[in-house]
């Protein structure tokens, strides 16, 4: 099993900037992805960026060139740097971690809580 703090979200200005954490502690052998979703209200819940261990970095059209995701390998922590941030970027946002428990097992998907982040007008 695999348990998954997230912090970092709050109430910010137009054009302010937040850093959102989540770290993964727990029983797995290999973390295969780390990312971020976001769910608005009354909307579906969407990918904002991933990365998968040595592979390529992605991320949503609508956050590219303002958000930053990162991952701190040996803490097992991703972090979402957002900048920039607009009214529409208000969403619960959802640390994804998919983990294989040993590395003959299948990954499996693991989600944070969420944490709010609320852009101001």
């Amino acid at each position: 099993q695999v348990q998954l703090v997230e912090s970092g979200g709050g109430l910010v200005q137009t054009g302010g900037s937040l850093r959102l954490s989540c770290a993964a502690s727990g029983s797995f052998s290999t973390i295969n992805l780390m990312g971020w979703y976001r769910q608005a209200p009354g909307k579906q819940r969407e990918l904002v960026a991933s990365m998968p261990t040595g592979g390529t970095t992605n991320y949503a059209d609508s956050v590219k060139g303002r958000f930053t995701i990162s991952r701190d390998n040996a803490k097992n922590t991703v972090y979402l740097q957002m900048n920039s941030l607009k009214p529409e970027d208000t969403a619960v946002y959802y640390c994804h971690v998919s983990a294989r428990r040993y590395y003959f097992t299948a990954p499996v998907d693991y989600w944070g809580q969420g944490t709010q982040v609320t852009v101001s007008s």
